[in-house]
């Protein structure tokens, strides 16, 4: 178990195909964690729901990045109806704000108009390395707006040269997208070469509607 993370430490142990979990949000310490099966999601070929291709064509929710990461961050760490209990815990939190300050964490966010005020209406975040994107969690405060974040960061990701898309673990609500396992040793070796690749997730030059059409093609 270990109690104190700094981003030297995380990037290294990403680098190793590990990553840091907590028993849950209140635990003082973490653990490293190397699963036997790796989750992916396939980054162009995402599987999109019928309604859920409506909401985001509908533009339902207007889509920034690293508006609100703490606030990302924050939101995935607490319980829920559908989560008792979450994996992020303050260090875990603290690590990747400072991962997120020096360039290496990103967040999407969603916003919807609610009496004149933009109010944060979910997202999601996760760290990218080389053109391997490590998705870390997600929230909604509102329906389906980590779904529509999730589409957003694919297309992102197409655009920026992004070839792997790391979920960790899978469970039936990635499953709905095409998530599928493969073998750990099989992802090691594949990051080994793509994390030291260029890749470009901010891609300034491209507007958020440019990203996404493009992608939908």
């Amino acid at each position: 178990m270990y109690s104190k993370a700094t981003p030297e430490i995380i990037l290294y142990a990403y680098h190793q195909g590990v990553f840091p979990m907590a028993e849950s949000a209140d635990d003082v310490e973490f653990n490293f964690y190397r699963p036997e099966m790796r989750g992916i999601l396939p980054i162009k070929n995402l599987h999109i729901p019928k309604k859920l291709l409506k909401t985001v064509q509908n533009k339902t929710y207007h889509v920034t990045i690293n508006q609100a990461f703490t606030e990302i961050i924050d939101g995935c760490a607490l319980s829920s109806k559908d989560r008792e209990n979450t994996w992020i815990n303050k260090e875990i939190r603290d690590v990747f704000i400072e991962l997120h300050e020096l360039g290496h964490a990103h967040s999407v966010e969603c916003w919807e108009e609610i009496d004149g005020k933009k109010i944060l209406a979910g997202g999601l975040y996760g760290l990218a390395i080389g053109q391997v994107f490590c998705g870390e969690s997600m929230v909604s405060f509102s329906k389906n707006a980590s779904k529509v974040a999730l589409v957003h960061l694919c297309a992102r990701l197409y655009s920026g040269g992004f070839q792997l898309l790391d979920t960790q673990y899978i469970n039936d609500h990635l499953k709905q997208f095409g998530a599928y396992e493969t073998p750990q040793e099989k992802y090691e070796e594949q990051i080994k070469d793509l994390m030291k690749k260029p890749s470009d997730f901010i891609l300034n030059e491209i507007n958020e509607d440019q990203i996404l059409q493009e992608y939908l093609k």
